[in-house]
């Protein structure tokens, strides 16, 4: 599941939606959708991002945490070092490789060291 995924499934859950209905209502199939949820198919369009922040009336910062969850959910990555460091290039395909090994807890700490490096960058 994508952290987009995980808050759609929240937001109907809250509300009581079904996959059936949230689907017809968007004009996409329940099929799709469940794929999009689970994770199985790519990130949403900006145009289904914005259907689906109408259909469950989000506005404002939540509006926009929901776009930033939909621009990180793709859940197949290319990550492209070409011209950065060797060091790069050695974490991302370690990073492939590994990330099924990796609990919560690690990835939570992996998140955290790349969110302060961020914070810290002009």
């Amino acid at each position: 599941m994508t952290p987009f995924g995980e808050r759609m499934r929240k937001l109907r859950e809250e509300r009581h939606v079904s996959l059936k209905d949230m689907a017809e209502a968007l004009g996409v199939s329940p099929a799709y959708l469940s794929a999009l949820e689970h994770g199985k198919r790519g990130r949403p369009g900006w145009h289904l991002i914005q259907r689906i922040l109408a259909y469950f009336n989000i506005i404002w910062d939540e509006a926009e945490e929901v776009v930033r969850l939909a621009r990180i959910s793709h859940p197949r990555i290319t990550i492209d070092t070409a011209g950065l460091s060797p060091q790069a290039t050695e974490l991302a395909n370690r990073l492939a490789d590994d990330i099924h090994r990796l609990d919560d807890a690690a990835l939570g700490e992996l998140l955290a060291v790349l969110e302060t490096k961020r914070k810290k960058s002009p």
